[in-house]
This record gives structure tokens, C-alpha cells and sequence, in this order.
């Protein structure tokens, strides 16, 4: 009989669908932290794990873990090296949360051309009068430049595209595989993207170094927007922080951090310039019924030996393991 370890908070769905299924068992650990979980983890035939770590001596203590099912598509804080030494499958939902992010990242546009921070603070604070200041543009006319044309910035090009934008992308990878229908251009050089954009917005994944750094920012329009909703790490901290303080980047969109939450004296909680969101852009009420569901259903899914392949992100690896 398996047994499910669930670690942090689900959708009711996604607990439902595991108490509905027969001959499984489960543990349910709603904290969000490795500590909090990793007792339990040695029971473990299968892991639904939320954005905390799964370090490789909290695999160690596995001994019966076969399946881990991210609750989301990003697999940063999972220590794959150690889950292919094991055999241990990793799973990722599938296109459950891209609508989500997507409209996350057109809101967080929207604000930054707005600049809706300031605006709430000049009326909650007496400044009225920071209306006079013209500091609000418009979206119509202007350059998007989207990093990471996945489902994610399709969906989003999509939508500025209503907005009358000029919407470009890069991404090397479906250059070569073979460019998408769409609105978006696609751009081979990002320097000269940079320098073409008006706005930015990140949907590629964490590398090994950030995709935009200090370099990256010389090269932008004095006054462009920046928009993260991809990962920490994905944009230098210290380098945004430089560009906000010199009028580089007028306004940030930020949903993601290196560290998150991120420190109480991270200075970027002090520039009303930036809008700031808890790492919810995939975190709607719809999306995390879907995300759920998806992370219980692989698990289960993978116990009856028809898990789709296209969700197994290690398949290879373990297809060499075996």
C-alpha cells in the first residue's frame, strides 16, 4: 500500500483526491519547510512538495521514496542529482498555472506604467497633489520585450497585445526548435532587445548566473520597467536596486526573490517604485485547485505505472539509471 507524504498546504481538492483514492495512505504537513516534513519522509513511498527545499540528506533518510510531484513547474529547490542517483522520479505539473502568471505579469505592467504604488501612497499619505507630477504613461505605443517565450509569454503577448504594445521575444531555445504562432517577434541578440525595450518582462528559468545583470541593465532605455515573475536569482537584486536608484528602470514588478521571503531590510521593500507581490503570480484560487489536483494525480498516476512522460522531468536520466 503506498503511502503519501503531502508537504505544505494543499488546495482541499488535491487532499480530497488522495482520501477518495483506495489503497493509499497519507501524511499531510501543511508548514512550508523542510525541517517540518523531513521526519516523516522515511515512510514515504511518494512526495507532493510545495516550493521548499528537498535537500539531498533529506532524500538520504528516503529509503522507500520512488516518486517526488512538484506542485508547480519549477524545480529549483530540488535536488535532482541526488533523486537520479536514487532512481527517484521528479514530476511537474503540467500547463495548469500559466494563465495565472501571465495575467500576474500584465497587472504588475499595468502598475508599473501606472506607477500604482505611488498613487496609493499620495492618497492614503495627503500628497494629492503627486498627480500633477505626470509620472503615469501609457502602455499603447510602447516595446515589450518578453525573456522566456514559453506558454507563459504567449499567453502574455497575447494580452499586451490588446493593449496596442510592440511586443518582441527572446528565447534561443524555440529558435531552434521552431518559433510559435503569435504576436511577438522573435529577437537572436538580446543586447540589442535590451536596448530596443521600453518594458521587460522575465519568464525564463533560473541559470547559473543571472540572466540580467549589471551589464544587462547599462544596456536599457533610461526609464524602463522591469517586470520578474520567473524565479529569484533569474534577475541580480543588487543590480536592480543600482538601476532603480540612478532612474535606469523607473518602476519593478517583482513576485520572485533570491531569498523569499525576502529580509525585512531588503531595500527593495523600501522603493515605492517597485510593486511587490508574496510569489503568488501562479497562486490563484482556480490555479491552485488545478496545481492540486495535477501533483496528487501524478503520484497516483505514477503508482499505476501511466504517468505521462511529458511531466517527468528526469526521465532520461533515470531511463540511463535503470
Amino acid at each position: 500500500m503506498p503511502h503519501v507524504l503531502v508537504a505544505g498546504k494543499l488546495h482541499p481538492a488535491g487532499i480530497s483526491l488522495l482520501e477518495q483514492s483506495a489503497g493509499i495512505t497519507y501524511d499531510y504537513v501543511e508548514e512550508v519547510s523542510e525541517p517540518s516534513y523531513a521526519p516523516l519522509i522515511g515512510k514515504a513511498d511518494g512526495l507532493v512538495i510545495r516550493t521548499q527545499p528537498l535537500s539531498a540528506p533529506t532524500v538520504e533518510m528516503a529509503g522507500r521514496l520512488r516518486i517526488v510531484s512538484r506542485h508547480g513547474v519549477g524545480y529549483d529547490s530540488v535536488d535532482l542529482p541526488s533523486l537520479n542517483k536514487r532512481g527517484i522520479t521528479l514530476a511537474v505539473v503540467g500547463d495548469v498555472n500559466s494563465i495565472s502568471v501571465a495575467e500576474h505579469a500584465m497587472m504588475m505592467l499595468l502598475a508599473c506604467a501606472k506607477h500604482a504604488v505611488r498613487g496609493d501612497r499620495s492618497v492614503r499619505e495627503g500628497a494629492w497633489n503627486w498627480r500633477n507630477r505626470l509620472e503615469a504613461s501609457e502602455l499603447a505605443g510602447k516595446r515589450l520585450l518578453i525573456l522566456g517565450y514559453g506558454r507563459i509569454g504567449r499567453h502574455l503577448a497575447r494580452m499586451v497585445a490588446a493593449f496596442s504594445m510592440e511586443i518582441a521575444a527572446y528565447d534561443p531555445y524555440l529558435e531552434k526548435v521552431g518559433w510559435p504562432e503569435g504576436p511577438a517577434k522573435a529577437v537572436s541578440d538580446l543586447a540589442p532587445a535590451l536596448q530596443w525595450a521600453d518594458a521587460i518582462s522575465v519568464h525564463a528559468p533560473k541559470g547559473d548566473a543571472p540572466m540580467i545583470g549589471k551589464r544587462e541593465f547599462s544596456l536599457m532605455k533610461p526609464g524602463a520597467w522591469l517586470v520578474n515573475t520567473a524565479r529569484g536569482g533569474v534577475v541580480d537584486e543588487t543590480a536592480l536596486l543600482a538601476a532603480l536608484e540612478s532612474g535606469k528602470v523607473a518602476a519593478a514588478g517583482l513576485d520572485v526573490f533570491d531569498e523569499e521571503p525576502p529580509a525585512a531590510d531588503n531595500p527593495l521593500l523600501s522603493c515605492d517604485q517597485v510593486i511587490l507581490s508574496p510569489h503568488i503570480a501562479g497562486l490563484t484560487i482556480e490555479c491552485g485547485e488545478r496545481m492540486a489536483v495535477s501533483a496528487v494525480q501524478n503520484v497516483l498516476d505514477f503508482f499505476e505505472s501511466r504517468i505521462d512522460p511529458m511531466l517527468v522531468v528526469n526521465g532520461k536520466e533515470l531511463n540511463g539509471h535503470r
